[in-house]
């Protein structure tokens, strides 16, 4: 599957929208109450993510092919503290049928990357604890470093955060790897 990873702009809004609801309902399926699911609205959403890209500091890339876009990833400013992280990876969502197949690797790195050119020194994202993507968090290298209660839609769920304390250690590997210092 052919793929390219660009940064988001303004007009991107209602695309990346439809992709977070769609990768929603079928990530969260069985999790989240179907009512909530059901409620997901494409047109708040873009209002949303218009907003979010409207910021100077957003830091969002997307993943597209030649249907359109089917992934995006999101970042910036740590939101609530948390030890000594300072950025916070604040989405990641692929379609299903496109997980697996790299892109959600792709935007991973282009975020960390551009977290890192920004001066941030370490990350952490949230995640309900039941979304199968734990597992490629752990894969990616993060810590579980806290947990909390979340309502959503009327039904007490759990989130975890992972951690990577220090960013530059994602591309250390790749470096030794290509050999550039």
């Amino acid at each position: 599957m052919e793929f390219r990873i660009r940064r988001a702009n303004a007009a991107d809004a209602r695309a990346i929208a439809r992709a977070h609801v769609d990768s929603w309902r079928s990530t969260y399926a069985g999790i989240v109450p179907e009512e909530f699911l059901v409620s997901l609205n494409i047109d708040d959403r873009a209002e949303m993510w218009g907003k979010m890209l409207a910021a100077e500091d957003a830091l969002m890339f997307l993943a597209e092919d030649e249907a359109g876009v089917f992934g995006f990833a999101c970042g910036g400013k740590l939101r609530e503290a948390l030890n000594s992280f300072d950025a916070e990876l604040y989405a990641i969502y692929l379609l299903r049928e496109r997980q697996g197949k790299g892109a959600g690797r792709s935007l991973f790195d282009a975020l960390t990357r551009a977290l890192r050119t920004a001066g941030y020194s370490g990350m952490v994202l949230w995640v309900l604890k039941e979304n199968p993507a734990v597992k490629f968090y752990e894969r990616m290298g993060g810590k579980l470093i806290a947990r909390k209660p979340i309502e959503i839609g009327g039904a007490q769920l759990e989130e975890v955060a992972f951690g990577w304390t220090r960013l530059e250690d994602l591309f250390q590997e790749e470096t030794a790897v290509n050999g550039q210092p």
